[in-house]
C-alpha cells in the first residue's frame, strides 16, 4: 500500500538517537510518503542538515527566522502542508515543551500552527522517562490525542539499561502505516464511539517462566485475540492500556503498551493500572505454574532425566475479581472439553461479569490462527455463540457486548 497523498514532517531533536533519522526518512519514502525534515539546533550536534537533505531530497528547515525559507515555504505554510508530524527522536525537553504549548523554535511553532496528527517517538535516559514530570507530560499528551510510539527497553548510549530507547525506524514506519489503516477502517466500523471515554485495561499474549538463563516454560498463545480486542476498543473510543507478554505483534500505536514476561510481572502491571480502569479484560494465557527456583547458570545435560519443581503462579483475574472497588471484568476460558460447564464455573468462581470461551481442540481456530469461534456467557448465564470468523470481527462482537452491558 502506497501513501502517495500523505505529507509528513519529520522533526529531529537533539538526542543521540538522531543518527536513526536518515534511515527513518528513507523508509517513509519507500512507503510512498512525501517527507520534509525540520531540525532543532540541538539535533545539529548529532547529525547534519546535509545528510537529511540528501536522503529526503528537499532542503531541511531548521531556523524560525530564516528569511529565505519564510519567502518560500514558511512555518505556517509547512504547518498547513503536513498531514502528519512525526518527532523522532523526541527528547525529554521536546516532549515537555509540546506538553506545555511552548513555541521557541521552528519545530514547536510548527506544531502549534498545525492541525496535523502529531506523533512522538520518545528517546531519553531511562531515569528521565521514569521522572514524575515526564510521566505527567506524557499522560497529558496522550489525553490530547497525541500518539507516543515507545520508548522501548534496552541498553542505552550512556550504559544504562531500561525504557528510553527510540524505536527502530522500521518499527516506527510499521506502526504509522498500521495507524493509518486502523484510522481508515474505524471510519466504517460498527463499534466507533461506543466506548468513548472508557478506560480499558487488557492483558494479552503468553507469559514466560524462566528455568535457567536459556530455557523457560510458556504456551502457544500468539496474542492475536488480545491485540485485536485492543484495536477494536481503540476504535470504540476507549483509552487502552495493553499489558502484553512476549509476542511477535506490533502494539496498536494509540494504546499504552506495558511489556512483561512472567506472570508475576503481569500481575504487578495490572495492580499498577487497575485503579484507573473502568473495564478489565483478561485475555492473556497466563502460565499456571512457574519453576520454584531459577538456575543462575545454564543447566547442563548431564542426566537422562531432570525434575523441575513448580509452584503455582498468582491468579491475576481472580485477584481483580476479589477487589472491593473493581472494574467491569471480562475473562477468557480456553478449554478442550466441557466448554460450557468450565466457563460458567470460572465466571462464578472468579467473580467475572462476562466470559468468552473457545474450544482449543478445534485446530482451525484459537492459538496462532487468524480466526476464532467463541461462546459468550454473562453473569446471569445467558449464552451468545459466535461462529468462526476473523479475530478482528470477534473482537468487535466482544466490544459491543461490553458496551451493551456497561450501558
Amino acid at each position: 500500500m502506497k501513501n502517495n497523498e500523505t505529507n509528513i514532517v519529520v522533526g529531529v531533536t537533539g538526542g543521540i538517537a538522531a543518527y536513526k533519522s536518515p534511515d527513518l526518512v528513507r523508509r517513509l519514502q519507500e512507503q510512498g510518503f512525501v517527507v520534509r525534515v525540520v531540525m532543532t539546533a540541538g539535533a545539529e550536534n548529532f547529525i547534519t542538515a546535509t545528510t537529511l537533505q540528501a536522503v529526503s531530497g528537499h532542503p531541511v528547515n531548521n531556523d524560525l527566522f530564516d528569511n529565505e525559507a519564510e519567502a518560500a515555504m514558511g512555518h505556517i505554510e509547512l504547518a498547513k502542508w503536513a498531514d502528519i508530524i512525526l518527532i523522532a527522536p523526541a527528547t525529554a525537553n521536546c516532549l515537555s515543551k509540546i506538553a506545555h504549548g511552548l513555541a521557541d523554535d521552528l519545530l514547536t511553532s510548527l506544531i502549534l500552527a498545525s492541525s496535523a496528527q502529531l506523533m512522538l517517538a520518545p528517546a531519553m535516559n531511562q531515569q528521565m522517562w521514569k521522572n514524575k514530570a515526564i510521566i505527567s507530560n506524557a499522560e497529558s499528551l496522550k489525553q490530547r490525542g497525541i500518539l507516543l510510539f515507545g520508548p522501548d527497553a534496552g541498553e542505552q548510549a550512556c550504559g544504562d539499561v531500561g525504557l528510553g530507547r527510540m524505536r527502530e525506524p522500521s518499527q516506527l514506519v510499521e506502526a504509522l502505516v498500521q495507524w493509518q489503516q486502523s484510522a481508515s477502517a474505524s471510519d466504517e466500523s460498527e463499534v466507533s464511539g461506543i466506548l468513548d471515554g472508557v478506560k480499558l485495561l487488557l492483558t494479552a499474549g503468553p507469559t514466560v517462566e524462566a528455568i535457567d538463563p536459556v530455557r523457560y516454560l510458556s504456551n502457544h498463545s500468539s496474542g492475536k485475540m488480545g491485540y485485536a480486542i485492543a484495536e477494536a476498543a481503540l476504535t470504540a473510543g476507549a483509552e487502552v492500556t495493553l499489558v502484553s507478554g512476549p509476542v511477535s505483534l506490533t502494539a496498536p500505536p494509540a494504546a499504552t503498551m506495558v511489556a512483561v514476561k512472567s506472570a508475576k510481572e503481569m500481575l504487578l502491571a495490572v495492580q499498577q493500572h487497575l485503579a484507573q480502569s473502568d473495564v478489565f479484560i483478561g485475555c492473556a494465557a497466563v502460565a499456571d505454574y512457574a519453576p520454584s527456583q531459577v538456575a543462575r547458570q545454564k543447566i547442563k545435560k548431564n542426566a537422562d532425566s531432570m525434575q523441575i519443581e513448580l509452584t503455582r503462579n498468582p491468579d491475576i483475574i481472580a485477584w481483580v475479581g476479589s477487589q472491593k472497588e473493581r472494574p467491569y471484568i471480562v475473562g477468557f476460558a480456553a478449554e478442550s472439553e466441557n466448554l460450557e460447564a468450565y466457563a460458567k464455573k470460572k465466571l462464578q468462581d472468579k467473580n467475572l461479569d462476562l466470559i468468552c470461551a473457545n474450544d482449543i481442540s478445534d485446530t482451525s481456530i484459537g492459538f496462532n490462527s487468524d480466526n476464532n469461534a467463541i461462546s459468550i456467557f454473562n453473569a446471569s448465564g445467558r449464552q451468545k455463540q459466535i461462529k468462526s470468523m476473523p479475530k478482528a470481527k470477534i473482537a468487535e462482537v466482544i466490544i459491543k457486548e461490553i458496551a451493551k452491558n456497561l450501558n
